[in-house]
């Protein structure tokens, strides 16, 4: 149960609660009254108890501490009531915990019980008294270390969990320890101690206590960094490529993304500032850098920039829409992404955020193509690069076998995973096989677990990666942004400061870093994150290693590494009912593609005409906000969430639009009786085509037994043009026949609606073969007389009267 939900106590029976808060507020006393709190009292652990204060964290100077920053750590913070009645007495004070042992430990550090974050400052007061709705800023200042005063007592490099606890007296009740919030401090270098003079006698002792104290450098940790620009879906689904029609979103949001301040907008600012040559002058850090793009992204964009316009219903993707207020951002944010590529490394990132279990189960050769092979053409046809070819990465972060077998299909690749998708794990930034071996083979770098999963708590929309343990997993609304930051920096500080005696192991102790692949840090997020990588890399904590680098590194043994594929990447996966309706609507697709003509004189081609309902499948099995905090329900699935909804709505819409295409090619029924002239006359009929490209057709004819049709075979008909077909029939009745006719494709699928023509021959039959052969019969005997009395001299009375000339 988050904060928020923790029941209020009610004032009915004032007597009662009396007793009992007082009883409670005692007994805390108790614990409280000797500056240490025990274990059974943690506000993290007694989420029962009712929630009077709220503390929050605003700012930590410095983020990250050096030999150069200032000795002391300041906190800024608020302290708001949001109980159900006054609380009066309200102070705070800064608390550490033990340095970080483990990776693991970034993570669990956070819901340590309060009592062993036992070095403690003294308490400051904040307000006397805080109404309900009130609340009030705080500063805590402690320094670092010092032989004189209260300080953090903190003497060598590391990561060190940090808690602001928070007391106060409720009405009703007894002084009690009411919040607490949580943050890690990555010390990197400490600065000379607070109070020092440069007077002590160099080596003495209090000399010692007081210098400066550098990290060690002697084996830095090499690192790779990617930097993702993704964004959920936008574009309105079932609608098919054109050439000179806008696109239509379904809505503005990308825009107010794309503008100055916006999310997008300051990401790609951040990376642009932190590997200009006056910044990162050694080019250390761009050489750590990798962008990731999501191709959806990019062919959206790139379509804004022409004019596009915004539906009122998502639903109704061809309805009421009007202008976008996007162009001119779009296009100078195109321009800046174009000229930044130039001198960073670049990725393709799986097709808007495709769920590759999903794809792998739909199973569809075509969407997968558009799905994992596209992406990589589409990046650099837009941008004009030459990206890195053959490297996979999950949104998800793991990997089925399914889907590990799909990859492996498409040929020799890397996937970048979570280093707990495979057993038996070897450290992060390490290259491990999962299947087949030599250039045959698909292989997995590793990244770090407890960084990507800070990274993915960082900004406005924080979310839990499915990947993270369930141990591990905790409310994320409870941090502030800013202390959910300072988790992020301490997570990725936290190897470099880890001392390896003797053997060289540098190898593993690299770090892959990895944000979400939609990551929803704001620019000054996004600039202290990579200040602090640049940090590492310029104080010989880090070396620069580029992505290049680690597809080029040979896989640790064993050879062959087992997926683990956990259940929560299931729960926040794609529902069955959004695969089912992809699966139904891609071999339709694949059906229809299979018949259109590719014609030189037309402009479109099938491929330009189609992708976009490949690409909104894809789109409807997009994993982006599906793990957003409150984005759904994972227990069930998210099925009533509006992520689903969303998905639903997508494949709808495509199946609406195919149904349409399907319904554009039909035979034009004639109207009244079709008279034929002879019994082997043609019937001559009309096929309509109003797609805006060439098609191939299969002409269906249901004949009665007594007319014969021959077989015309495939037909082409032109672009929103007709063809008129002449069909050989044969008739054997004279009698008045119903003949139904439809279209199909080359494979048997219909197409339109299927037509009747009544035809009636002028022939007559076996009565018309009986007359024929009676007068030819007749016609002989005559024939045949006249001769025989000729030839024996005698006149024929059909020759009386005639004279011979």
């Amino acid at each position: 149960m988050t904060m928020a939900s923790r029941p209020a106590w009610r004032r009915s029976g004032a007597t009662i609660l009396t007793a009992l808060t007082l009883v409670l507020m005692l007994f805390s006393a108790v614990l409280i009254g000797t500056g240490t709190v025990s274990a059974q009292t943690d506000t993290h652990a007694t989420a029962q108890h009712p929630q009077f204060l709220k503390l929050s964290i605003d700012r930590v100077t410095p983020t990250a501490v050096t030999t150069t920053t200032a000795p002391t750590v300041t906190v800024t913070g608020t302290v708001a009531n949001v109980g159900d009645r006054p609380v009066a007495d309200i102070a705070v004070r800064l608390q550490r915990a033990a340095a970080v042992d483990s990776s693991e430990e970034l993570r669990t550090s956070l819901d340590l019980y309060q009592g062993e974050f036992d070095t403690v400052g003294p308490f400051v007061q904040v307000a006397s008294n805080l109404e309900q709705g009130e609340q009030e800023q705080f500063t805590l200042s402690l320094p670092l270390r010092s032989q004189t005063d209260w300080s953090l007592d903190i003497t060598e490099p590391g990561v060190y969990p940090m808690l602001v606890n928070v007391n106060g007296t409720p009405d009703y009740g007894g002084q009690a320890r009411l919040d607490d919030a949580r943050f890690l401090l990555p010390v990197l270098g400490l600065p000379q101690a607070d109070g020092a003079t440069d007077t002590a006698p160099q080596g003495s002792d209090s000399a010692s206590a007081t210098a400066p104290v550098p990290p060690d450098t002697s084996n830095p940790v090499p690192v790779t960094m990617l930097w993702p620009l993704a964004d959920e879906p936008q574009l309105a689904a079932g609608i098919p490529g054109s050439i000179n029609e806008q696109v239509r979103l379904v809505d503005d949001d990308l825009a107010r993304s794309l503008s100055q301040g916006g999310r997008l907008d300051q990401l790609l600012a951040a990376a642009e500032f932190a590997t200009e040559p006056d910044v990162d002058r050694d080019g250390e850090l761009t050489d750590s850098l990798c962008l990731a793009i999501d191709p959806d992204l990019l062919i959206t964009v790139s379509n804004m920039t022409r004019g596009y316009l915004v539906v009122e219903d998502p639903a109704n993707p061809t309805g009421p829409a009007r202008e976008g207020d996007g162009s001119d951002a779009a296009a100078a944010w195109l321009q800046r992404l174009e000229s930044l590529t130039r001198r960073i490394c670049v990725i393709a990132l799986p097709f808007a955020q495709v769920d590759l279990a999903a794809l792998s189960t739909v199973d569809d050769e075509s969407l997968t193509s558009s799905a994992l092979l596209a992406p990589a053409d589409i990046v650099d046809s837009i941008l004009g690069v030459t990206s890195l070819r053959n490297i996979t990465w999950p949104d998800a972060g793991v990997l089925d076998e399914t889907s590990a077998e799909m990859l492996h299909e498409l040929g020799p690749a890397m996937t970048l995973l979570a280093a707990n998708a495979v057993e038996a794990t070897p450290a992060p930034g390490r290259k491990i096989t999962l299947i087949g071996e030599g250039e045959d083979s698909l292989d997995a770098a590793l990244f770090d677990v407890s960084a990507a999963t800070a990274l993915a708590a960082v900004g406005s929309a924080p979310q839990t990666p499915s990947y993270v343990p369930e141990q591990a997993r905790y409310d994320l609304d409870r941090d502030s942004r800013t202390a959910r930051l300072q988790d992020a920096l301490g997570a990725v500080t936290w190897r470099s400061l880890q001392e390896l005696g003797g053997v060289n192991r540098a190898g593993d102790r690299s770090m892959l870093i990895v944000p979400p692949q939609q990551w929803s840090a704001d620019g000054d997020e996004a600039a202290t994150v990579l200040s602090t990588i640049s940090t590492l890399l310029r104080s010989g904590l880090a070396t620069p290693q580029p992505l290049t680098a680690i597809v080029a590194q040979p896989p640790t043994k064993p050879a062959v590494a087992d997926l683990v594929y956990p259940q929560r990447a299931i729960l926040d996966g794609i529902p069955e009912s959004v695969e089912l309706g992809v699966e139904a609507q891609a071999s339709r697709i694949d059906e229809l593609v299979t018949t259109l003509v590719d014609d030189p004189q037309v402009p479109l081609t099938p491929t330009q005409f189609m992708a976009p309902l490949y690409e909104d499948l894809l789109r409807a099995m997009s994993l982006s906000n599906r793990r957003d905090e409150g984005a759904s329900d994972a227990m069930d699935g998210g099925s009533s969430g509006a992520v689903d909804q969303a998905a639903h709505t997508r494949v709808r819409n495509v199946t609406t639009a195919i149904d349409g295409m399907y319904r554009a090619v039909t035979i034009l029924a004639p109207g009244g009786v079709y008279t034929l002239a002879s019994e082997q006359s043609p019937l001559l009929l009309v096929a309509r085509n109003d797609l805006p490209v060439g098609i191939t057709v299969q002409l269906q004819v249901d004949a009665p037994e007594e007319m014969q049709i021959t077989d015309i075979g495939p037909q082409q008909l032109p672009p929103r043009g007709s063809r008129s077909l002449q069909v050989p029939a044969e008739i054997s009745d004279s009698r008045t026949m119903v003949v139904s006719f439809s279209l199909t494709t080359e494979n048997g699928q219909n197409l339109g609606e299927q037509t009747s023509v009544t035809v009636r021959s002028n022939a007559y039959g076996q009565a018309l073969a009986i007359i024929t052969a009676g007068a030819g019969a007749l016609l002989l005997f005559l024939a045949g007389r006249r001769l025989w009395h000729r030839f024996r001299g005698q006149p024929d009375r059909a020759d009386e009267g005639y004279q011979r000339p």
